[in-house]
């Protein structure tokens, strides 16, 4: 054997030396991604037949305007989609000459529209059943589908926009209901499951992982984050983990396209049950206010007015004779704790508040001019929405114009029915603004309270103050807008 085939021998042997010392590790492999990859058969199995499909009506007096029949007619899932995500309807051919209404066929009589479609779970086993708000508002008729194919019609028990929970009532017994799990317990990256009716397709079946929790983008809810797949018709319908427990109510997606682009968000259920609980006892929901407009304060406001890290909800309103204006709450402070939580984030807020009882007295922490201080509200219960008043700076008995500054800004002082009118004891007009003020957002018509912390009486301290100011260092203006107050930084260097 020559040195060249000795050679090519000892690579075959040492080839299939590796490979035959590969194969025994395959089935352990195989093995690991097994255990790696839930199976949801035995979960659907178990907790499906406590889903629910709800289909909504409505009362109709002749066609809507620009609504009709014929191959334009969109499918009443669709339409759910388009009104849950504020997009406008496509535009459909309307009833003309030889072309009536087929969902109005008499023409001025009523008559019943499917509305939308959604989904739901059984909460217990006398027929309590929970959804989104949005599934069930404006509907005349509530039609519950049980997986056995039984339609029960249903009535709505109590609804929270502001959640977006409802709870509807079927007149049933031994209803298979869910198994309420622990949002605590909830991990990122753990699988989970929802169960739905999208495009009206009931007991559709998707997984996924939690891909964040607390995301906030409600006023009262931290939603939790999944990749779920989420499609028209899935509102509603619950959020399961690998322990077959509900977690969340699957609520809203994020998109671009109007279809499902990977991200969804579902209702922790703890919050949730809470809301749930009370329309159940009250067919309502109590909430607390301390009557005040809220905003995020950034990292470039914290820093230049000494608050440090970025943290609390910054005033930037208080409402006449409500708690907040009764304990001292200025507008410009920023809440940093309430009843011993912090307030991490602007929307902590409302969250914390609302979840007091009326009538409690709680301390509130506030950090105002550089210093923080200690008050005491007696928190009210949450009403409906008010209109707000604009308050408009008026013109008044002719001011006194202060010189222009530096930083581009003229002001004036505030009349005394321009104070009355705006609640504030001190403060000066900008009258004209261009430079460094300009690029930092002031406009003609803001009222400057305070510069750099210190509080501005009249035009003479405002002056003062911004030649006092250190023009290396970012200066933070507290600015009135309207009803609205917030920080403007500027920098003079810039």
């Amino acid at each position: 054997m020559t040195s060249q085939s000795m050679i090519f021998g000892r690579m075959a042997l040492s080839l299939a030396l590796l490979a035959g010392a590969a194969l025994p590790l395959a089935p352990q492999v195989a093995q690991a991604q097994s255990v790696a990859l839930p199976d949801f058969t035995d979960l659907v199995e178990r907790v499906s037949p406590s889903v629910v499909n709800i289909r909504t009506t409505e009362r109709r007096n002749g066609p809507a305007a620009g609504s009709g029949g014929g191959s334009g007619e969109v499918d009443p899932s669709i339409e759910e989609f388009f009104r849950r995500f504020g997009i406008p309807l496509p535009n459909r051919p309307g009833p003309g000459p030889g072309r009536p209404d087929p969902r109005n066929p008499r023409g001025g009589d009523e008559e019943p529209q499917q509305r939308g479609v959604g989904s739901g779970f059984v909460l217990s086993a006398d027929g309590f059943i929970m959804t989104n708000a949005h599934v069930v508002e404006g509907a005349e008729e509530v039609i519950v589908t049980l997986t056995d194919r039984r339609e029960l019609k249903a009535r709505i028990v109590g609804s929270d926009r502001r959640t977006d929970v409802a709870v509807v009532k079927v007149d049933a017994t031994g209803l298979p209901f869910v198994k309420i799990g622990d949002v605590n317990r909830l991990r990122v990256g753990e699988w989970v499951m929802a169960i739905g009716s999208p495009f009206g397709l009931e007991n559709t079946v998707t997984a996924g992982i939690v891909s964040a929790k607390q995301r906030d983008t409600g006023d009262y809810l931290p939603f939790i984050q999944t990749d779920v797949a989420i499609n028209p018709g899935n509102s509603g319908g619950p959020l399961i983990n690998l322990r077959g427990e509900v977690v969340g109510i699957n609520s809203q997606i994020y998109s671009r396209s109007g279809g499902f682009m990977g991200i969804s968000f579902a209702i922790p259920i703890d919050e949730a049950m809470r809301v749930s609980d009370q329309l159940r006892t009250l067919g309502r929901v109590i909430r607390g206010r301390i009557g005040v407009q809220i905003g995020a304060v950034t990292k470039e406001v914290a820093e230049s007015i000494g608050l440090g890290a970025p943290r609390g909800a910054l005033v930037t309103g208080v409402e006449k004779d409500q708690p907040a204006e009764k304990a001292g709450i200025e507008a410009g402070d920023i809440i940093v704790r309430v009843d011993g939580k912090a307030v991490e984030k602007a929307g902590d807020l409302p969250r914390i508040v609302g979840g007091m009882k009326p009538g409690t007295r709680a301390p509130v922490q506030v950090f105002r001019r550089g210093a923080t201080r200690e008050l005491t509200v007696a928190v009210a219960e949450f009403e409906a929405d008010r209109p707000q008043r604009r308050a408009a700076a008026e013109p008044g008995s002719a001011p006194q114009a202060a010189a222009k500054t530096a930083l581009g800004i003229t002001v004036s002082d505030l009349t005394d029915s321009q104070k009355r009118e705006l609640r504030v004891k001190g403060g000066v007009r900008v009258d004209a603004v261009d430079g460094t003020g300009a690029r930092a957002g002031l406009r003609e018509g803001d009222v400057i309270l305070s510069v750099d912390n210190a509080e501005v009486a009249d035009g003479k301290q405002f002056a003062a103050a911004i030649a006092k100011a250190d023009k290396a260092k970012p200066i933070s203006v507290l600015v009135r807008r309207g009803e609205w107050v917030n920080f403007v930084v500027i920098r003079p260097s810039r």
